[in-house]
């Protein structure tokens, strides 16, 4: 009994057998050009929409910061390879410097002692500024060549992505935590136009 129904279903199969259905390319795409998708040149290009535009390569060697100050960007190359970028606050115009430099020190929650130049134009700028949330340096110091040049934090985060300081380089808190804890003396800086 069960040889003949495993041979009716086998004779079944035989005849009602289902065909493969073959489509051949659809020419009717509308607004759209046929093309091979498992082809080697993929799809075409959409020529209405604007190419972007092409962001600045960071060349540099691992373990190396890399300011462009037209970009507001800080680019941080860990001694791995791995490049990490941070938006930046930069010199007003006519207070930049551009260069290669190295960090000289860092320091935590530090102090900031306006300039003489800063305390003639304001004179009603205290000589230091303690730590707090008052202080301009804001939470983080990371102190470049001569030591007037910093890369810090800030109490004004509004200012990052502008031309808003003396020289140094403004970064968000938690970002300036970041760097702090990855780079260290003599970690090489070099700032771009």
């Amino acid at each position: 009994m069960k040889f003949l129904a495993l041979f009716a279903t086998a004779l079944l199969l035989i005849v009602f057998q289902a065909k493969a259905q073959i489509y051949g390319p659809y020419d009717d795409y509308g607004d759209y050009d046929y093309y091979d998708p498992y082809g080697p040149y993929g799809p075409p290009p959409i020529y209405d929409e604007p190419m972007p535009e092409r962001q600045p390569r960071m060349r540099s060697g691992r373990g190396t910061i890399v300011i462009a100050t037209r970009e507001h960007t800080l680019v941080y190359t860990t001694p791995w390879g791995q490049q990490l970028a941070y938006p930046i606050a930069v010199g007003r115009a006519g207070k930049r410097w551009y260069g290669t430099t190295h960090v000289t020190s860092k320091r935590k929650h530090p102090e900031w002692r306006p300039t003489a130049g800063m305390r003639h134009k304001n004179p009603k700028l205290p000589a230091v500024v303690k730590p707090g949330p008052s202080n301009p340096l804001g939470t983080r110091a990371i102190y470049l060549a001569d030591g007037l040049l910093r890369i810090h934090g800030t109490n004004d985060p509004s200012s990052i992505g502008t031309n808003a300081s003396s020289g140094c380089f403004r970064m968000y808190r938690e970002d300036v935590e970041e760097l702090y804890d990855m780079v260290g003396p003599g970690t090489r800086v070099i700032i771009r136009r």
